[in-house]
């Protein structure tokens, strides 16, 4: 396995994900996406594994109310590209399947 873990130190359900990794022993990767962008290749790779770029958006989220994104035509994926916290995470990456969200049940299909 080779996970990468997209998230925040402040994002409660990332510090999960990151503890639930940590307790099976099993290495990751944490990306801090407050520090660090996702890539235009990750980002289609990881949007296609979960159903489209829609479903990576937090439309609920503090950084989509900051930007003030519902009235405004804009791309999407560039807009996550420039403001990587648009993502809901954590985002858990193993090769080409991915995840958002705490889920440990589908993490464990992949042991």
């Amino acid at each position: 396995m080779n996970i990468q873990i997209f998230g925040t130190k402040k994002c409660a359900e990332t510090r999960k994900a990151e503890r639930y990794f940590k307790e099976r022993r099993i290495p990751f990767q944490m990306v801090n996406l407050a520090e660090k962008g996702i890539s235009k290749g990750e980002l289609a790779n990881i949007a296609a594994a979960v159903g489209g770029i829609q479903n990576l958006v937090d439309y609920d989220g503090k950084e989509y109310q900051r930007l003030n994104l519902k009235y405004m035509v804009h791309d999407i994926e560039t807009e996550i590209l420039e403001h990587p916290l648009l993502l809901k995470t954590p985002i858990v990456r193993n090769g080409r399947q991915a995840t958002v969200g705490y889920q440990p049940e589908v993490w464990k299909q992949w042991q």
